[in-house]
Parts: structure tokens; sequence; C-alpha cells
């Protein structure tokens, strides 16, 4: 039987430290990107219970919509641009407390209040961002970046 994915009881750290195994198992002997990504995607969502996650991919100079969970998202954004341009930019991870103040967000959803956005690498370039967002304000801190940089960091 598979292990339960939902929204697990503990604080954020315990839920982290259960869920990172789990993903570990996806991950194990996998191969193919998209799977790998949509696991992980589905696999936060159903831990946390976040309104969107999901990853954007680098393609040329923009970065495209790859696989998600929550409701429909843009699909293309130039580098530089909104938090996941930025973050890719950058090459860090970017917290935002409220999306409504930071410069040149990109509003794929008026339910966004906060979002945190993490870079995915392969060797020393960004290859991706992991995106996820909340329907509350101040959602994500430093417990959210350590953990989110780790498990991104598992995947092939």
């Amino acid at each position: 039987m598979a292990e339960d994915l939902s929204i697990a009881q503990g604080t954020k750290q315990e839920q982290y430290e259960s869920l990172i195994p789990q993903i570990k198992g996806l991950l194990e002997g996998e191969p193919d990107q998209v799977a790998n990504l949509a696991n992980v995607a589905a696999a936060l969502k159903e831990q946390f219970g976040w309104f969107w996650v999901g990853f954007y991919l680098v393609k040329g100079d923009e970065l495209v919509l790859g696989p998600f969970q929550g409701p429909v998202a843009c699909t293309r954004i130039r580098k530089g641009r909104g938090v996941c341009g930025t973050s890719w930019a950058q090459a860090s991870t970017l917290i935002v407390p409220d999306v409504e103040k930071f410069p040149g967000h990109i509003a794929c959803s008026s339910l966004s209040k906060s979002e945190i956005v993490v870079p995915l690498f392969k060797g020393d370039e960004v290859m991706g961002v992991l995106d996820v967002d909340s329907d509350e304000l101040d959602q994500f801190d430093e417990t959210d970046r350590h953990f989110l940089e780790s498990i991104v960091a598992l995947i092939p």
C-alpha cells in the first residue's frame, strides 16, 4: 500500500522531515525528469496544501511551465521578470511575504498572496525553478528555504 502523503500534523520541520524520505523513494531509480518533477510537485502539494506548487524550466531565454499542481498558470516567464524570473536571474531562493509588494510581480492568480521560488541547478547553471504560492500572506520562512532547497537538490 502506498504511503499516505495527505496533509500531516506536526511542526513544519517535522512534516518536511517525514516527507523527504518519501520523495527520495519516488525519485530513486527514475531517470525521467518530467515524472520526477510531477511527483515532487504532487508530494509537496499533498503534504502542505499550498495553493500552487510547480516547476518552470529554462528553455532559451525563458522559463516555460513544467509539471505543477494547482490552477492554470502563466506559461512563459522572461529572465529577470516576476519572482520566478528574478530567482533565475539571481540564481538564488526568493521568499516573498506579500506578492503585491514585489516589483514586477506576475499575477497568474489574484488568490496568490505569498511565494517562495527555489532555483534548480545542473552544475553551476540554473535549469529551472520550483515555484510555490500560498493564498495566505507571509506563509514561507527560512525553514521552507532550507528544506525546499534540500528537496530540489535531490532531483536528478
